[in-house]
C-alpha cells in the first residue's frame, strides 16, 4: 500500500509533535517532514515532494497563505490543507484562491484529521461546514442582499451568490462545495450569468461583475 506522504508546518513545537504523533499512528501516513515556517516548508518540498502539506495559516518569516501561493508555483500537485484556529473568511478566500484543497481548524478530532487528509490527498475539497455556512452567509445577507438586488437586477439569488465568488476568483469546483450545489448546476447558473452580461469569457465576466458591486 502507498502511504500518503505528508509534511507539517507550525510554528508551534508542541503543535508539530502532536499532529506527527497521531498522523504516524496510521498505517497509510508517512510524514516525511516538520516545518516552522513557510521558508522551511519550500526548501522540504525542493528536496521531498509531499502529498499533502498541513499549512498553519500564522507563521514566522513567511505565512501559511503567501506559502501556499508560492508553493502552487513549485509544484501544483502538491494538497495544501490550510490548519488555523482562526475561521477568518479572507484567509479562507485567499488560500483557497493560491490553490489550497481545504482549510481545518486546529480543534479537529483525530479522526476527522485523518479522514480529511485521505479525502484531500484524493482531490477532494475539504471544509467545515460552519466555515461554510459562515462564508455563505457573508455573501448574501439581510440588508446586504437587498443592497445586491438593486444592483443585479436581472440576476436570481443564487446566481447574485455565484457571480460574488466568480468575480472574487472562486472556480467552479469551489463554488460547488461551498453553495452544496453539484459542479454541473454552477456551470448552468454561470451561463445564464454570462448570458446577462453579455459574454462568455470568465475574466470579462467577473470585471463586470465588481463594476456591478462596485456601483
Amino acid at each position: 500500500m502507498e502511504k500518503i506522504k505528508v509534511l507539517i508546518a507550525d510554528d508551534q513545537t508542541l503543535m508539530r509533535d502532536g499532529l506527527k504523533t497521531i498522523l504516524e499512528l496510521e498505517d497509510n501516513i508517512d510524514v516525511i517532514g516538520l516545518a516552522a515556517n513557510g521558508e522551511e516548508v519550500l526548501s522540504i518540498c525542493k528536496m521531498r515532494v509531499p502529498d499533502v502539506v498541513l499549512m498553519d495559516i500564522r507563521m514566522p518569516k513567511m505565512d501559511g497563505v503567501e506559502c501556499t501561493k508560492k508553493l502552487k508555483k513549485l509544484n501544483a500537485e502538491i494538497k495544501v490543507l490550510i490548519l488555523t484556529t482562526f475561521d477568518d473568511i479572507e484567509y479562507i478566500v485567499q488560500a483557497l484562491n493560491y490553490g489550497a484543497a481545504g482549510y481545518i481548524l486546529k480543534d479537529i478530532e483525530g479522526d476527522e484529521l485523518i479522514k480529511t487528509i485521505n479525502a484531500v490527498s484524493k482531490g477532494n475539497l475539504m471544509l467545515p461546514v460552519n466555515i461554510a455556512q459562515k462564508l455563505a452567509s457573508q455573501i448574501s445577507t439581510g440588508t446586504a442582499a437587498s443592497e445586491e438586488k438593486k444592483k443585479f437586477t436581472d440576476f436570481t439569488d443564487r446566481e447574485i451568490d455565484i457571480a460574488k465568488m466568480l468575480a472574487e476568483g472562486f472556480n467552479n469546483r469551489q463554488i460547488s462545495s461551498y453553495l452544496y450545489i453539484s459542479e454541473g448546476t454552477v456551470k448552468n447558473y454561470i451561463s445564464n450569468i454570462y448570458a446577462k452580461l453579455g459574454t462568455s469569457d470568465r475574466t470579462a465576466a467577473a470585471i463586470a461583475i465588481k463594476k456591478l458591486m462596485d456601483k
